[in-house]
């Protein structure tokens, strides 16, 4: 069981699901280093809009490097593995920079974290892995499928992060939440795309296909979730999905957007949205039964509520200004 005086390192701090669990972590007391991806202009992602800030030792700097993740690990406790690159289009064309960040960054986090004695080790994985369900809903036993390059290197990722566990007893558990959506996600994500183009008057909203179904988390439930799991020492060497054991369509979601929204906005296809046919992930459904039988985990947002408080945000001219409504995001 985790300490609130332990020290928790997060990488990818910076990004979406990042920034969020940092300021949870910070309001349940533990003391927080934050990793942002170092760049020449001191930029810090989303950690620019937290709260927190003035909480947490913001750290600059990339998982690639190995020298660089074991100086980082020095005295840490616990490490919430979440950097990685996750763009599914960008990864057609940038494959190798997917093995690069998601698998041997995840073998520079684990070395480090096992030379430095790290506690506890949460990685993220995502239900990509999984791809297209051949049941439902889905379970830590479902087959593995790379219909992507990038759940390609996120499956050589969990290996390369269990095998850690396995040959050298590092004290890892692996994460696998499913579609999280919420406040500063990307406008490559199906749900701020629609949100912020109806946001910014459009009369004509550009989509992908939009049968495929999803079991969509808010981001709070999938940071809790993270926080649950590295509580639980029965979780040490599991695998164990974070869902919401709720499936909905694309289609349903964004009509369902559009009434939230009060809009009547058309929607088209965009060829350029469409993923290969063969890499098209058409159903995934979270069996959540392994984390709440661990943890006692419980979604507290369904989808009308997150998606309620998404737009809340989205909606807010400060936010809506951070996104380009007109470029699509790979």
């Amino acid at each position: 069981m985790i300490q609130k005086r332990e020290t928790i390192l997060v990488t990818g701090a910076d990004g979406f699901i990042g920034s969020h669990l940092t300021e949870l972590l910070v309001r349940e007391g533990f003391k927080v280093k934050a990793l942002s991806q170092y760049n020449s202009f001191n930029y810090w992602g989303w950690l620019e809009d937290v709260e927190c800030k003035d909480a947490i030792e913001v750290l600059n700097g990339d998982v690639r490097d190995p020298h660089y993740c074991k100086h980082i690990t020095k005295d840490v406790d616990i490490v919430f593995h979440l950097a990685a690159l996750i763009a599914i289009p960008y990864s057609y064309v940038a494959p190798d920079s997917y093995v690069d960040t998601n698998v041997k960054g995840t073998l520079n986090i684990c070395q480090a974290a096992l030379d430095n004695g790290v506690k506890r080790v949460i990685h993220t994985s995502t239900s990509e892995v999984y791809g297209t369900a051949q049941y439902v809903p889905i379970d830590e036993k479902h087959p593995l499928q790379p219909q992507s390059p990038y759940s390609a290197s996120k499956i050589g990722a969990d290996a390369m992060a269990m095998s850690f566990f396995n040959a050298f007893d590092l004290p890892l558990t692996i994460a696998r939440p499913f579609n999280t959506y919420g406040p500063r996600q990307s406008a490559r994500a199906v749900i701020p795309t629609i949100i912020s183009q109806i946001a910014s008057g459009k009369k004509q909203i550009k989509l992908g296909d939009v049968t495929p179904t999803r079991d969509f988390n808010y981001v709070t439930d999938t940071c809790r979730g993270f926080l649950q799991l590295a509580q639980c020492d029965k979780a040490i060497g599991e695998i164990v999905n974070i869902g919401s054991n709720y499936e909905i369509s694309v289609g349903d979601t964004l009509n369902l957007i559009r009434e939230l929204m009060n809009s009547d906005v058309e929607f088209i296809a965009d060829e350029q949205r469409l993923r290969p046919g063969k890499s098209e992930v058409f159903r995934l459904w979270c069996d959540n039964a392994k984390i709440h039988e661990l943890t006692g985990f419980e979604p507290q947002y369904d989808i009308r509520a997150g998606l309620k408080a998404t737009i809340d945000w989205f909606t807010e001219p400060k936010n809506l200004a951070k996104y380009k409504a007109d470029i699509y995001n790979v």
